[in-house]
Order: structure tokens, then C-alpha cells, then sequence
């Protein structure tokens, strides 16, 4: 009945799902055009969140892959099914998949074969950095005939998809749900769905929480078997890929911001003149229109400024950091992180440890309630209500420091059973 529904939803929803799929590749055929594209620039160190597909030993020929997620989740389109394997992880996108990228390796290192799906194209090319068998997971109805045998199915946070549960536990797999959290505020839309979630969790063998508090609130939608072991993202952070160098005294950083938080801090902003501005947005498709607004705001104020992807270096004072996976190497030179998604409600944050993990002082909106385990980890953490007050504090030197960390081997042991 359900797979039924889901193949209904998904016939309604067809046509919108082409013309979206459609109309991407018109805008970046129409940008490409004109020589502005947000998604190819020569330069350009990445491609748009829907064409960034690297084609070093591709399990598919370039001519293939795939290219948009819509296509591939929802037609499987370039989207052929995994082969069997011991251990298939599911992460949703880029900071998810980055995060098992240890637990993935340890396991590659003991001769062990690993399989990965994710939503999004920037987790794609993420996930096949490390790994050769990876694609996109597609939708529901699909998954009964789709998916293949694991011994072991690792579910990062909080993708609680009812047929990859039921479909991978009726093949024999043990299904693990690594990281889970669930907030207050989510609490209660997730209790409307009850019958759902408990049918998911009674295909769920362990849950592995991050803090007790998340564990009564899984427990309520009937989770069982609950470890506690704390955010994985604390077991191992990432080191930077390369060495930057700035001339500046004092590096502010707005680090994954989303659409108006970029506005709302540059408002308030002044820069002096031993001061450096960096830039990087969350989604690589506003690039472009970030970068038309901090050029607009510079030369008003009389700043040099540029964007990464030109040159790779970081000489104006302001930067904007179009290109992905350099957000470490940027957190490694910073002195102030303002960290962006905590300034309204509906995002709830992001992770602190990585600029904590640098001693850079953390400024922080007041909405960061999915990461409040993170946060309460995490000493000198300076709150903002608002972008006035972040911008005020952003020419401060302090320093945040990681309190409490979880064991990697600890939660290694739980993945291999």
C-alpha cells in the first residue's frame, strides 16, 4: 500500500519534476551563453549543485553519470543500482557525506566493501573523492526492486526514509541509524506521522544518539535499542588540504551563510583597514549573486575585492569563497567566525566544531537548535540576536575551544558489530 502511494505521488508529481530538471539545464545553457555562468566559469574550481560530477575513475562512463539529481532520484536516470555489498552508508549531502568519510575509509582499509547513496550532486562528487560505488538514492517506490544486499545499512542523522528501512532489514541487513538527533521543535511535527516513524524504527536494530536528551525524544517515536555515544562529527575533525596566506592582521569569516544573512551582516559591517572579509555561502548556486552583492557593498566603502575561483588567493580585503572544500583551509587562517544559518528560524545552525577545532572565535546567531549538542561542546561561543551585534563583535579577538569529544573507535566498533 504504501509503494502504491509513493508511485502515485510520484506520477502527480511528475511533470513539475521535469520542468524543474528542464529548466536547470536551460539557465545554465542560457548563463554559459553569456559568458557570466554561476556554474562553469573557467576558472572555476566547482560547477553547479546539480553538474559538479568529477569523472576520475568513474564506475560509468562521463558520458552517463549523473548529472541531475532530480533525473536520477526520481527517473533513475544514469542511476543504475549498487552492487551487494558489507557495509552501505546513506548521507544526504556534502557536510553529511564528509562526515563518514573516516568511518568509510577504516572500514575500506580492512577489506571491507562499501557502498554510498545521497541526495544531492555536491554529495555525490564528495562521496566519490573516496569512494568508487556511489549514487543517488532514488525514490521510495523504486527502492523494493533497487536495492541490493548489505550485511550492514548505516543511515547518517536524520534520513529516515520508511522502504530503505524496511526494504534493506527484509534482505538480512543490520540497519543502523548513526548520529541521530531529533530537536524539541521537530518533536512535534514528527508525532503527527507517529504510525510512521514507529513502523520505520521497528526495522532499525541500533540507534546511536548524540545525547541522552535526543535519545528520550527518538525513544518516543519508538526507537529502541538507544546508545549515546555523541556527535560523531566531534570523533574526527578534518585537517586543512593546503596552507592559505593573507596579508591582513585580523580575518573575519562568514562562514555557510544563506540568503539575507550575507545583507543583514554587511549592513552593520565596517572594515578597517588591518581588517579582511571572507565570504563563503552555503549553496554554491548563490555564488554568483552573492558575489554581485559584497562587489556593490566594496565599492561603496572603498574595498579592493574579489572572488576565490579567479585567482585562489586571497589578496583583496574582501573574498568571496566560491569554490567548495576550502572552507577548512579558510577556518585554519581565521581569527572571527560569524557562523551563519543560526539568524533565523528555520535553519537551526551549524557545526562548530570545525572553526572551534582552530581556537577561531565563534559568533552566533540565536537560532541554532539543531546543534545544540554541538554548541553546549563547545566553550566561548558568542551569541548575536542580531546582525547588529554580530557585526559589532566580528572585530573582537577571542577564542572557542571543543570541550567534549567522542571516541571514533568506539563508534567504529558499534558500525562493524
Amino acid at each position: 500500500m504504501y509503494n502504491a502511494i509513493c508511485a502515485f505521488l510520484l506520477v502527480l508529481a511528475s511533470p513539475f519534476l521535469l520542468a524543474l530538471s528542464f529548466g536547470r539545464k536551460y539557465k545554465v545553457l542560457l548563463s554559459d551563453e553569456l559568458g557570466n555562468s554561476r556554474f562553469s566559469s573557467k576558472n572555476s574550481k566547482i560547477s553547479s549543485e546539480n553538474s559538479r560530477i568529477p569523472s576520475k575513475n568513474s564506475r560509468i562512463s562521463s558520458k552517463n553519470q549523473p548529472k541531475n539529481s532530480i533525473l536520477a532520484r526520481f527517473f533513475l536516470l544514469n542511476n543504475p543500482a549498487l552492487k551487494p555489498c558489507d557495509f552501505y552508508f546513506h548521507a544526504c549531502s556534502l557536510g553529511e557525506v564528509s562526515t563518514i568519510e573516516p568511518f568509510v575509509k577504516a572500514l575500506q582499509k580492512e577489506a571491507k566493501s562499501v557502498r554510498i547513496t545521497v541526495c544531492t550532486a555536491t554529495g555525490y562528487a564528495r562521496a566519490r573523492e573516496f569512494c568508487d560505488e556511489v549514487a543517488f538514492l532514488p525514490f521510495e517506490c523504486f527502492l523494493p526492486f533497487w536495492l541490493k544486499e548489505c550485511k550492514t545499512l548505516v543511515v547518517f542523522e536524520a534520513e529516515l526514509w520508511l522502504n530503505l528501512f524496511a526494504c534493506a532489514k527484509k534482505q538480512g541487513a543490520k540497519v543502523i541509524l548513526l548520529n541521530a538527533r531529533l530537536s524539541q521543535s521537530s518533536l512535534s511535527k514528527y508525532r503527527r506521522f507517529l504510525r510512521y516513524y514507529k513502523t520505520l524504527f521497528s526495522y532499525c536494530d541500533l540507534v546511536l544518539a548524540q545525547s541522552e536528551s535526543d535519545a528520550k525524544r527518538l525513544e518516543t517515536l519508538g526507537a529502541k535499542n538507544i546508545k549515546v555515544l555523541g556527535n560523531v562529527k566531534s570523533a574526527l575533525l578534518p585537517s586543512p588540504s593546503k596552507k592559505l596566506s593573507s596579508n591582513y592582521e585580523h580575518i573575519i569569516v562568514l562562514a555557510s551563510s544563506h540568503e539575507g544573512e550575507e545583507k543583514g551582516i554587511l549592513e552593520f559591517l565596517r572594515l578597517k583597514k588591518y581588517e579582511q572579509l571572507i565570504i563563503a555561502p552555503r549553496h554554491p548556486q548563490r555564488f554568483s549573486a552573492v558575489c554581485e552583492l559584497v562587489r556593490g557593498w566594496a565599492e561603496q566603502n572603498n574595498y579592493s575585492s574579489q572572488r576565490f575561483s579567479k585567482n585562489a588567493d586571497l589578496k583583496a580585503q574582501v573574498v568571496v569563497m566560491d569554490s567548495l572544500g576550502e572552507l577548512i583551509n579558510i577556518y585554519a587562517i581565521a581569527d572571527t567566525v560569524i557562523l551563519a544559518g543560526s539568524f533565523s528560524a528555520g535553519i537551526g545552525g551549524h557545526n562548530p566544531f570545525e572553526p572551534a577545532s582552530f581556537n577561531c572565535g565563534i559568533i552566533s546567531g540565536a537560532f541554532f537548535h539543531n546543534q545544540k549538542v554541538l554548541y553546549s561542546a563547545v566553550q566561548g561561543i558568542k551569541i548575536a540576536n542580531d546582525f547588529k551585534t554580530a557585526a559589532f563583535l566580528a572585530h573582537e579577538k577571542f577564542s572557542s575551544q571543543i570541550t567534549q569529544s567522542c571516541d571514533f573507535n568506539g563508534i567504529l566498533e558499534q558500525i562493524k558489530g
